[in-house]
């Protein structure tokens, strides 16, 4: 278990000896060349080309041009002195049609040397919701096929990068995937059907199964996980309905993905509330022993709480009948209006922690979007971020004094990007992009992390910026 070689103290705040401290990005967002080098269309690329689906029109076509920015974009990781990267690897770049694509697989192995090379760990995620339009075509993950599909996408680049991999996440946040893209429909692929969304978040958990089963046997010494966006439920009052209807998304967020992964189970309650849409007979003998197979560690995605009563609302990505009603946490807000606040972080860690077992953790995503400008000297000066950062670092840190195997971070996003279904109009990253230069600026915020990279914590809590050159080099 982790532990703090110190505790906070007037000196500020000190993390356990070798925490990593990382940025996020996946391939869709920020790579673009999306018909380049034999890359085959993905489930995105065919939602963003579909009038209404995407803020102002965008698609990631172009995005930051990762797909030849990639050394320079190592380079800036460097001068902030990032001691991992998360980075997702592209299935239809990589595998397109079913056969594998020698230039997409040179790019990512490029990549990986690159971050080698510069003293940064490699953490790749398998699968950040670019599914190949060719599965979807052939029913995607509400189709049972497609566990054997992604051990095949996962042999293939394991095949490739698995010698210097140091931790693979086999998915990220599958219940967006399930839920938002298949239940919602305000996800790739769009598809609005609860009953297909529980078969997907099955499926999805089924091939992070196989796919653990294919990296064990290439014998890596790598860390294997799983990204999952984790929440902390709330109920909106103390009355017993409204704690009822916290435990139900409780259930429908968290312990659907949770419960399999890490108990071999699906929770009762669970399966009883969705009785209504699903008869869960696409569990079959055997996928919950694939899908609990050991992993080394869990990725923990977090933004905001959840707030909920037990009162009629509008439709929601959660398949409740409209028997449960969402309510804004007080207090500020991102530019994506969501809530700030970090004891929710603190509290998430701890309740994994508990109910789970000391597994180890990452928060493998955490970050805030908010309206960023270049001002006339040429930086990008975001204090809000800064902010948002220092408040949530501190909670984490609070998290491993109180228990909580926590071995590193990582900020979303490394850069400004395509942010899904909102286009380009937030900008999440560390390093501004201007999106018809695609100059890169490094943020105030990203001088600050730097700052707490090199002393692995915070050296003065009350300290300002340190006011060096803004300009990415």
């Amino acid at each position: 278990m982790s532990t703090l070689t110190e505790p906070t103290t007037a000196t500020g705040l000190r993390f356990p000896t070798g925490f990593w401290w990382g940025a996020a990005t996946a391939a869709y967002q920020i790579e673009g060349a999306t018909a380049e080098d034999g890359r085959a269309p993905s489930i995105w690329d065919t939602f963003a080309a579909t009038p209404g689906r995407i803020d102002s029109g965008h698609t990631g076509a172009r995005a930051c041009d990762h797909y030849r920015c990639s050394g320079d974009d190592v380079r800036l990781m460097a001068s902030l002195g990032l001691t991992a990267y998360r980075f997702s690897i592209s299935w239809p770049r990589v595998l397109p049609y079913g056969r594998p694509n020698p230039a997409g697989l040179d790019f990512y192995d490029r990549l990986v040397d690159d971050l080698l090379a510069a003293g940064i760990h490699p953490t790749a995620t398998l699968y950040h919701w670019d599914l190949p339009q060719a599965l979807e075509d052939r029913g995607g993950w509400a189709n049972r096929d497609i566990a054997g599909h992604f051990a095949d996408y996962t042999a293939a680049v394991a095949g490739r990068l698995g010698d210097r991999v140091r931790m693979w996440n086999t998915l990220n946040e599958p219940w967006c995937s399930a839920f938002l893209g298949y239940g919602s429909g305000g996800h790739a692929p769009g598809r609005s059907n609860y009953t297909t969304a529980l078969s997907a978040v099955h499926h999805l958990l089924l091939a992070h199964g196989r796919a653990v089963d294919v990296l064990r046997g290439t014998g890596t010494d790598a860390q294997i996980s799983i990204a999952v966006n984790a929440g902390c439920v709330r109920p909106h009052t103390d009355s017993p309905a409204d704690q009822d209807a916290a435990r139900t998304i409780d259930g429908l967020l968290n312990r659907i993905v949770l419960d399999p992964l890490l108990r071999g189970a699906y929770p009762a309650d669970v399966v009883a509330a969705t009785a209504w849409a699903s008869d869960w007979s696409f569990v079959r003998p055997g996928d919950l022993a694939t899908i609990s197979r050991p992993i080394d560690a869990l990725g923990v995605n977090y933004y905001q709480p959840d707030r909920v009563s037990a009162a009629p609302g509008p439709a929601t990505p959660y398949p409740t009948q409209g028997t449960i009603a969402f309510h804004q946490t007080p207090g500020p807000t991102t530019d994506m209006g969501w809530t700030i606040d970090e004891s929710g972080l603190h509290a998430l860690l701890l309740r994994i922690t508990h109910d789970y077992g000391p597994i180890p953790l990452y928060v493998t995503e955490n970050g805030a979007a908010f309206t960023d400008t270049k001002s006339a000297d040429g930086a990008v000066h975001d204090p809000d971020r800064t902010a948002f950062l220092r408040s949530h670092f501190t909670a984490a840190h609070q998290a491993i004094a109180d228990g909580a195997d926590l071995r590193g971070y990582f900020v979303w996003s490394l850069l400004d990007n395509f942010e899904w279904a909102f286009g380009y109009t937030k900008r999440f990253g560390l390093i501004h992009v201007d999106y018809e230069t695609q100059q890169r600026t490094l943020k105030d915020s990203a001088l600050w992390y730097r700052d707490v990279i090199t002393a692995n914590g915070f050296p003065d809590p009350t300290s300002q910026l340190s006011g060096l050159n803004h300009r990415a080099r």
